[in-house]
């Protein structure tokens, strides 16, 4: 499973449409259940496909605070093992057979990268839409660690207190979005390691 958090002004429907509108084509079928703040939408290998093997993946789409979350689950394989095992014990029995699984073998290899098509439908809607995964301005107040004082971001010194405010600004992950702090070394959501960003 992996998760990414976009921040600006997102909905989960507009996401799920535009995975709709992206997969609904071809061998593909997609299912869009649930509420307007938090959407699941599975994306499937046609029941009746003329090629490649079964595959299935699901996208949790949920409201957060100044944006939306997108977890992408686990895509089932076995389907497409299995149509993968049928070729390549075709082509050991008579490699001239892979000639009439050539479009078993094109879907194969496009349903091994529907993870990473989902992602880029997704990063296109969400450039298009003018969101991302650095944090809003509207997110980024920082709290004045001594007396807990609302300030603005980049500020340097407490508007209260005058303390100084330079590790106490929250940034995001990179890798995936989620709210961050100087202090923390890896993302607490992806675990990616952060001190490279800093």
């Amino acid at each position: 499973m992996s998760t990414r958090i976009y921040h600006g002004n997102l909905e989960p429907r507009i996401i799920a449409n535009r995975l709709v509108a992206a997969f609904h084509r071809g061998n593909y079928t997609v299912q869009q259940i649930g509420s307007a703040d938090n959407l699941a939408v599975q994306i499937a290998t046609r029941t009746d496909r003329r090629s490649g093997g079964q595959t299935s993946l699901t996208a949790n789409i949920s409201r957060v605070a100044d944006g939306i979350s997108i977890t992408l689950g686990k895509q089932n394989w076995f389907g497409l093992a299995a149509s993968l095992g049928m070729t390549a014990l075709t082509a050991v029995r008579n490699p001239f057979s892979l000639i009439s699984r050539l479009d078993d073998i094109s879907q194969d290899v496009d349903s091994i990268t529907l993870e990473d098509q989902i992602w880029e439908v997704i990063e296109q809607a969400a450039r298009q839409l003018g969101a991302g995964q650095a944090l809003s301005r509207r997110m980024s107040r920082t709290v004045c660690p001594y007396c807990l004082t609302g300030n603005e971001f980049g500020a340097g010194r407490c508007i209260a207190c005058g303390a100084p405010l330079g590790e106490v600004h929250p940034t995001t992950c990179s890798n995936c979005g989620f709210i961050i702090y100087k202090k923390e070394a890896t993302c607490p959501n992806c675990k990616f390691p952060l001190q490279q960003l800093n």
